[in-house]
C-alpha cells in the first residue's frame, strides 16, 4: 500500500515533506487516530505522553525504565503496547517507548520495521508499506 509524503504545517512546501502515516491505535478499549513519522533511523518507536493518556494508560514513574537518546534522552519513558490498524492490513501489535513529553510519534525499528517492509521513494514523495511475510 502506497502513501504520500506530507508536511506537518500548511506553510511548508514539498521539500519539507516526510513519510508520515495516519493510522489508528487501540488499547484499553479506547482508540486514537494518530500520525506517525516512519523513521528507519530510529531504533525504537516512540509514543507521546498525550496519546498514551488518550488510550487510557496511567503513567507510573516507577516503571519508567527505557533510556532514550538524542532530544528525548532527558525524559522518562516506559514500554507500552497497542494494536495498530493501518489501512486494510490486519491489525498488528506495536510496542512503543511511551515518553513523558510532547514528542512526535515515531515508527522505528522496534517494532514497526519488524512488522512491515517499507520502501521509500523520496523523488516521488511516496513510500510503500507491506506486511511482513509469515
Amino acid at each position: 500500500m502506497k502513501f504520500r509524503y506530507s508536511v506537518s504545517d500548511p506553510s511548508q512546501n514539498e521539500y519539507d515533506s516526510l513519510p508520515r502515516l495516519t493510522f489508528s491505535l487501540h488499547c484499553n478499549n479506547r482508540q486514537a487516530e494518530v500520525v506517525g513519522l516512519v523513521d528507519s533511523g530510529a531504533t525504537v518507536s516512540v509514543l507521546p505522553y498525550e496519546i498514551g493518556i488518550r488510550l487510557g494508560e496511567i503513567w507510573d514513574d516507577r516503571t519508567a525504565n527505557i533510556r532514550l537518546a538524542d532530544n528525548l534522552g532527558n525524559f522518562p519513558a516506559t514500554p507500552l503496547a497497542a494494536i495498530a490498524k493501518i489501512g486494510d492490513f490486519e491489525p498488528v501489535r506495536l510496542v512503543f517507548a511511551w515518553v513523558k513529553t510532547d514528542a512526535p510519534l515515531i515508527l522505528g525499528q522496534t517494532n514497526f520495521f519488524m512488522e512491515f517492509d517499507v520502501c521509500f521513494y523520496r523523488s516521488k514523495l511516496e513510500f510503500e508499506i507491506m506486511p511482513k511475510l509469515s
